[in-house]
């Protein structure tokens, strides 16, 4: 079974096409192009600018490259977290940093913000935004606030386990990049977003910290997750100083003019890639139901949640294989210095309560990456605990020190894709066969 969580997990991933994605939803004919309940005409405007970042922004360029053809090729600055595979034309890129910020990253933030300064009312801006981005493009909206700062700043949140929407609470108050400062950069400009999500649906200003949409939070909001996380004192003195004295920027909010030439469109989300893994699961023969409920949990409640959906799914059809989906990102805070992620660690913390069970269990990261490993996730079944313990491995111990993906690549069962260039948030696979069935 774990050979099949693998295959309903890679297969879940190559049905989720990109480019093809954005040549549908855009649909272009002539010089029209229609996103979502937008009808744009390309030769209305004298210059077309297009800005990608995330982990999906190379695919994304491509897929508007191929919609826009060469009659209408844009200005494009393409921000990615890997050296990308080939050139496109037209497009300057930046190598940033993830999950912490680099040099790039800030120098991506600053010619962002230039190119935006430039741009006035026959602007069309195309933004291409997807997960990651946060780290990926960066700039201070205090000149005093250094790029070591903002690496401080990013190491801290990454690991306090707050969900991702206070995590960016913070960040949005703190960057000239995200909280809808983007749109606010060009207020003239017709701006249409296109958005490759890892975020729940309606939380869409959550995704890379909202660079193009207005912003919900609060800096008092911002200063009360810095409190109750306890982070004042692991930020750096210019952050905290900033913090303690209320001296922040607020960001443009809903109904703020920036907003009025915007449109934001969700090319793919949760519901693309439950689809394709349940999919994947049918034709495996399983008897498969999908389940977002756990997200932003912590990982021990998650766990004992979808084993739980998995157990009475199983009850209810006993002669059938059965599976259980869930997404989402899990609460999993940073206590050790060992190597993993929250999806190895949901793993890791499956393996005592399955043992001896016909179950399998799968999280990994569509994005190929699980926190510090340098795999997407791991895989564990009834046999686990026996095989850990033959290789005097403690479960417990490797989950109390954060060290999960170590104890998976020691048994062989981490999932290692690299990176996928896409990010449609975290895939937990739960199968159960029949007690009876050998």
């Amino acid at each position: 079974m774990k050979q099949t969580a693998q295959r309903i997990f890679r297969e879940a991933l190559a049905a989720i096409d990109i480019p093809a994605t954005i040549e549908r939803k855009l649909a272009r004919s002539g010089s029209s192009i229609r996103a979502g309940n937008a009808s744009i005409d390309l030769r209305d405007y004298k210059t077309l600018v297009a800005i990608a970042y995330g982990k999906a922004s190379y695919a994304m360029a491509q897929g508007l490259a191929r919609v826009l053809g060469p009659e209408f090729s844009p200005e494009g600055i393409l921000v990615v977290p890997s050296v990308p595979k080939a050139e496109l034309p037209g497009w300057r890129v930046f190598v940033g940093g993830h999950p912490l910020p680099n040099e790039n990253s800030f120098a991506a933030g600053r010619a962002i913000l230039d190119r935006l300064a430039r741009c006035d009312e026959r602007t069309l801006i195309f933004f291409l935004i997807s997960g990651g981005g946060s780290s990926l493009v960066e700039q201070s909206l205090d000149p005093a606030v250094t790029l070591a700062d903002f690496v401080r700043l990013h190491s801290a949140l990454v690991a306090c386990g707050a969900p991702i929407d206070e995590i960016n609470a913070i960040r949005k108050h703190l960057s000239a990049t995200k909280g809808g400062r983007l749109a606010a950069a060009a207020p003239l400009s017709m701006k249409l977003t296109l958005a490759v999500s890892d975020v729940p649906q309606g939380q869409e200003s959550a995704l890379a910290s909202g660079p193009t949409l207005p912003d919900p939070t609060t800096i008092r909001d911002a200063v009360r997750v810095a409190r109750d996380y306890k982070l004042m004192e692991r930020f750096p003195p210019s952050i905290r100083l900033e913090l303690e004295a209320h001296s922040l920027r607020e960001t443009p909010k809903a109904g703020d003019p920036a907003f009025l030439r915007s449109h934001f469109v969700r090319l793919l989300g949760t519901h693309e890639l439950f689809h394709a893994a349940h999919h994947a699961c049918e034709a495996e023969g399983y008897l498969c139901i999908c389940d977002d409920a756990t997200d932003n949990w912590p990982v021990e409640k998650a766990v004992d949640y979808l084993l739980a959906q998995l157990a009475a799914h199983a009850n209810a059809n006993p002669n059938r294989p059965v599976a259980v989906l869930g997404d989402g990102e899990l609460s999993s805070p940073v206590i050790g210095n060992g190597i993993g992620g929250r999806n190895s660690a949901f793993v890791l913390a499956c393996v005592a309560k399955i043992a001896g069970k016909k179950i399998t269990v799968l999280s990994a990261g569509t994005d190929g990456i699980d926190g510090s490993s340098a795999a997407a996730g791991a895989v564990a079944d009834g046999e686990t605990l026996a095989r850990a313990r033959a290789a005097s491995l403690d479960p417990g111990e490797f989950l109390r020190r954060c060290d999960s993906s170590t104890f998976f690549a020691r048994l062989g069962d981490t999932i290692v894709t690299g990176p996928t260039g896409n990010n449609l948030r975290d895939l937990r696979i739960l199968l159960a066969e029949p007690v009876g069935r050998t």
